[in-house]
Order: structure tokens, then sequence, then C-alpha cells
């Protein structure tokens, strides 16, 4: 078997069972599992799947980029955003990420609830703006402009003189054992400073987003208070996230 057509079995398989192992592969390819570790590293380095101990799983589905992301599965989206918005209540001081799902909630915010949201989002800032109840904290820092927030140390230390009520952290990849991933160093260490001083970490993710991972960690799975997602907290996508002790919706 030619090592292009070895590339389209593991993708393949790696979309049915949303993980592959080494020794699993092996036998399918009639291969070395030495030759499958090889496989699976230059399929990594073209950002196809995420290599980890003893095989791979897949990247978290969809675009990187704030202005890719804002088009990007709205609908599962706004049914996120309509769940999270019962966890708001009056006087909370609620820390809001650089996420789309985030924004979704901002923009569908009641105009009398009264809040204090701390945020590295201008867009989300800018929403917020206009609501005449809502006090906005905007933390500085380097804009980074793929995403439109701030990051870097200044942002990390602003957080850190908020103790929130919530945090409502728009997820790229959950993975059980992995914890909370994200494509970016310098945003994912602004996430984690959020984390670190959020009383509940709701995290908003379609449920293609469980079960994948990217290169740099956030926190542990089972750090999150709820996972908010696309679908109902019953489905057998989430099981895994419930028997953790996760509120999943």
């Amino acid at each position: 078997m030619l090592k292009e057509e070895r590339f389209q079995v593991i993708l393949n398989q790696l979309n049915t069972d949303q993980k592959v192992q080494l020794a699993g592969l092996s036998n399918i390819l009639q291969v070395s599992e030495d030759t499958v570790r090889r496989d699976i590293k230059e399929l990594a380095e073209q950002g196809l799947l995420k290599s980890v101990r003893g095989g791979a799983i897949p990247h978290s589905p969809g675009p990187h980029h704030f202005k890719d992301r804002i088009g990007y599965g709205n609908e599962k989206k706004q049914i996120i955003a309509n769940k999270a918005l019962g966890f708001l209540k009056d006087d909370q001081v609620v820390i809001f990420d650089g996420g789309t799902s985030p924004l979704l909630i901002a923009q569908s915010l009641p105009k009398d609830i009264r809040l204090t949201v701390v945020t590295n989002s201008f867009p989300i800032a800018s929403i917020l703006e206009e609501h005449e109840k809502v006090e906005v904290l905007f933390a500085g820092g380097r804009l980074m402009k793929k995403s439109f927030v701030t990051v870097g140390s200044d942002t990390m230390h602003f957080f850190a003189k908020f103790r929130a009520d919530i945090c409502l952290m728009g997820i790229c990849s959950i993975h059980p054992e992995l914890g909370v991933t994200g494509p970016d160093y310098e945003e994912s260490e602004v996430k984690k400073a959020m984390v670190d001083v959020s009383k509940e970490i709701i995290a908003l993710s379609t449920v293609e987003k469980l079960g994948t991972a990217e290169g740099f960690y956030v926190c542990p799975t089972d750090q999150l208070t709820t996972i908010v997602t696309d679908q109902t907290g019953d489905s057998d996508d989430c099981k895994v996230y419930r028997d953790m002790g996760i509120h999943v919706i």
C-alpha cells in the first residue's frame, strides 16, 4: 500500500472512531507500528490530526481566525448562547473570553440585567458599550489581530485582580484526558488566568469539538463546572464528561 493510501485509511478511521491507535492501525494497514508512527507524525505536521501517546485524535473542526469563525456554525452557537443565558443573574461578575459563542451571549443579554463584565475581547466590549446596566472592565495588553483579543502579561495580571462568579469560555477543544486546549499559546495562557479566578467555568462547545485537542493547554477537563452544547446533555457524546461530574446541558 502506498504511503498516500495509508494516510487516507488513517484519516478515514479517525473520522469514524474519533481516535486511532498504533496497534490497531498496524493490523489494518499490515505495516509495523514504527511505520504507522511515522505516518501519524507526518499527518500531524500537515495539521490533519493531533498526535498523542499511542495514536492520534482529531484537531478541532472549523476555522481559527475570528473573522472566519463569526459566520461558522452560528445556528449551533445561538442554541448554546440561549442555554447559557440562564446562568446569568443580576449583580454577578462575569468573565467573557474572546470566543464567538460569548459574543452571541453578549448580543443576547436582556436589557434589564445588571452585570459586571470583565473581558479582553474588543467586539464584546463594543457590543456592551450600549448596554446601560452592564459595567464593562476591559483588559489591556497586546492586540492579537487574528482573534481581536488582548494577550500578554498585562492582560493576565488584569484578570488576577478579580474573583468572578462565572467564566464564559468559548471552546476550541475538550478532551477527557488531554483537557481544554487551544491553537495559540498566548491566548491559552490568558484563558488559564480567567479559569484561575472564576468560581464557575462554563465551557461553550459544539458537540463536534468534544474529544478533540490542540497544542496549548488551558486547564484539566474536570475543572469545568458546566459544558453547554448545541445538543441535549444526555447524548452519548457527552457521557464521558457527565461521568466526570461535569454538568452537561
